[in-house]
């Protein structure tokens, strides 16, 4: 709303009117919004949860450490001070930050009714595992189709490459095109178009692969959110997780949307893409004012409000920004979470159909499996991995989670010039 203001009062020549026009200064107002909203907004909402007794009492896997009346639903937190700054100083007409405030809400509302029915319902099922996929699948839809249907949504490829002497010049597309291209890591010219898959079509070749997409856009808006929830165990740990992860997001964004930056990257420019870095700064800053409250020891838990809509919104930037196949380093902690509960539950059950209680780690999803205790461990089961010889705390397990996710943020970045 305060940018198209300012965009008003440019015309009577206000000074300071351009301010707003400047996407780094938008950026920097944004972020610095969304840490003051969540500090404070999140003080008055854990007092009147607290007082309306709307908490849980939770016991952690390892069953040492209880915790008793902890505000529930803290997501609500994220989800504002996300929502407020975007809608003051994002254009709300651009198709990215329109995509992005549908995300927020439609995966916020889907993880408040599964927080509301396991709160106040006393339901701890929470709303059906079928409804929830169908919200995500939804959403994934919604993302795939406005692409495909939008005419802002359009990126200019990279051509051709001429050399003039010692130097390169990266030549773009002269007008904007609207093309199903992805990024490949470490590879040069690495601009993949689904399409090719079904060249055998023939002129049926670029639809298909415009459904394909749809269906890659459904399946990482699932998986990425789904991770997300998995790693929401830990006090701080999926709110510093995630406030990595978009920072790395947020310069992908920024190079993506500069024509200059882009054609030096040998990168696709995807033109009104400044809207994204507008809205992850935001993002920034809502999870760091959030982790105020939700480091160890945990004033607020955020529940499925807040890490649904933080996996959806991963997945959502990486898609707009043609960078799918990153969230595989991006979003790595997420699938080695995802990964150790399926290999948990399938050597459990194969072990289950011989008559043997078998599991490969301690505890399931993997950051539990260094907090156990060797007298809380079931003993009529084996355990292919041992763990740890000495049991680490949950606020030292969270922050290596961090380093670990700096790690392949960096590895991320890398992509850019590794080719």
């Amino acid at each position: 709303m305060l940018y198209h203001f300012f965009n008003i009062l440019q015309e009577y020549n206000i000074p300071g009117a351009r301010l707003l026009s400047y996407t780094s200064f938008r950026a920097l107002t944004a972020i610095v919004l969304a840490l003051l909203i969540s500090t404070i907004f999140g003080e008055y909402f854990i007092r009147y949860f607290r007082k309306r007794q709307i908490s849980e009492t939770l016991r952690d896997i390892d069953k040492t450490n209880l915790k008793v009346g902890v505000p529930t639903m803290g997501g609500l937190i994220i989800i504002v001070s996300i929502l407020i700054p975007c809608l003051l100083v994002g254009k709300l007409n651009n198709v990215y930050m329109l995509l992005l405030l549908v995300t927020t809400v439609s995966m916020g509302a889907t993880g408040f009714a599964d927080d509301y029915i396991k709160t106040f319902k006393k339901n701890k099922e929470g709303i059906p595992g079928k409804l929830k996929i169908a919200a995500q699948v939804t959403l994934g839809l919604i993302i795939g189709l406005t692409l495909y249907l939008s005419p802002q949504a359009v990126m200019r490829e990279n051509i051709s490459i001429q050399k003039q002497g010692e130097q390169t010049e990266v030549i773009h597309r002269p007008t904007p095109e609207k093309l199903n291209h992805t990024t490949i890591p470490f590879i040069k010219n690495h601009n993949f178009n689904y399409g090719s898959l079904f060249e055998f079509m023939g002129e049926y070749a670029d639809a298909a692969g415009w459904i394909f997409f749809v269906v890659v856009t459904i399946f990482i808006v699932t998986a990425v959110s789904n991770g997300a929830n998995i790693n929401d165990g830990m006090d701080g740990m999926l709110a510093g997780n995630a406030a990595i992860m978009g920072v790395t997001l947020a310069v992908l964004a920024y190079v993506s949307s500069h024509v200059g930056w882009a054609e030096y990257l040998n990168i696709m420019y995807l033109p009104g893409s400044e809207e994204i870095v507008i809205f992850s700064f935001a993002f920034i800053g809502a999870l760091i004012g959030f982790l105020w409250y939700n480091s160890f020891p945990a004033q607020v838990f955020m529940g499925d409000t807040g890490s649904l809509t933080i996996g959806g919104i991963i997945a959502v930037v990486a898609i707009l920004l043609h960078k799918e196949i990153l969230l595989l380093l991006i979003c790595g902690i997420f699938v080695v979470e995802n990964m150790s509960v399926i290999m948990q539950t399938a050597y459990f059950k194969k072990g289950k159909k011989r008559g043997i209680r078998q599991r490969i780690f301690r505890c399931a999803p993997l950051h539990h499996h260094y907090t156990i205790t060797d007298d809380r461990l079931d003993k009529t089961s084996k355990y292919l991995l041992k763990g740890p010889k000495h049991p680490m705390h949950e606020a030292k397990v969270t922050v290596r989670f961090w380093i670990v996710t700096i790690v392949m943020a960096v590895i991320t970045l890398m992509t850019l010039k590794i080719r």
